[in-house]
């Protein structure tokens, strides 16, 4: 049985429209990835597919295929031309002429994740084997079409975990024997020099400001990555993709 089966509790409806997007537009996941990935997911429950008329064949394929479970009657197959992706979607969505109506994942929590993370040899709490992304819950961008379009697919198999209070979360990570390494660019010791070993909680700041003070003091150990003085920082998700990577391939 998967983490997400485990679950009692559906999750929340996805967030407010986004500006210019119809409101109906947030169920929907677009673009060739998410379709791809969602429909792949057996946890995934769907109604139907939408795809310009080129790509019929494509969907069909996709629908056989698909471990995804389908929920709702009728065709499964929405044909529409671009005007129509357009007034579904909204005029700026890269929808690459699939998208896919799908109900919100299960939620999971940190609990979910740990007992996952307790039965893998290996687990990075932050894909590279990544277990789970474990964000603020105030301020946490809403789970819709555009963000998983951003992810290409990643939603699918790496949990966004929003806690109330990260210290909190850090603690309960530290008591699973996870060590926690924030990321600042002042630290002195650079990230691929440290043994930090199987369970790594990867701690990254807000862009900008970097690692708020009662985080910073939760982390076992900061460290950087090899910028170059000139570009001290990078943007977050670059700095986790090459973080991460640091980490899978460390002592090879």
């Amino acid at each position: 049985m998967s983490l997400r089966t485990k679950r009692r509790n559906h999750a929340k409806g996805p967030g407010p429209a986004r500006t210019g997007a119809p409101a109906s537009s947030e169920r929907w996941l677009y673009g060739r990835h998410p379709v791809v990935a969602a429909l792949a997911n057996p946890e995934r429950r769907w109604r139907r597919v939408a795809a310009l008329a080129a790509q019929e064949e494509e969907a069909k394929a996709l629908i056989a295929a698909a471990r995804a479970t389908r929920r709702g009657d009728g065709e499964p197959i929405r044909i529409l031309d671009r005007p129509g992706f357009a007034a579904l979607l909204g005029e700026e969505a890269v929808h690459q002429g699939l998208a896919l109506e799908a109900e919100p994942l299960e939620a999971l929590d940190l609990d979910d994740i740990l007992r996952g993370a307790a039965m893998a040899e290996r687990a990075l709490a932050a894909a590279f084997g990544a277990k789970g992304v474990i964000v603020s819950a105030h301020g946490a961008p809403p789970v819709t079409g555009a963000l998983a379009k951003a992810a290409s697919g990643a939603l699918e198999l790496v949990p966004l975990i929003p806690v109330v209070n990260l210290v909190r979360a850090l603690e309960r990570l530290k008591e699973e024997r996870f060590w926690c390494c924030g990321l600042d660019e002042r630290a002195p010791e650079l990230l691929g020099r440290l043994d930090l070993g199987a369970r790594v909680a990867l701690v990254l700041g807000a862009e900008g400001d970097g690692l708020r003070r009662l985080v910073r003091e939760q982390c076992d150990y900061l460290a950087r990555l090899p910028t170059t003085p000139a570009m001290p920082s990078l943007n977050v998700s670059t700095a986790a993709a090459i973080a991460l990577y640091q980490l899978v391939t460390a002592g090879d």
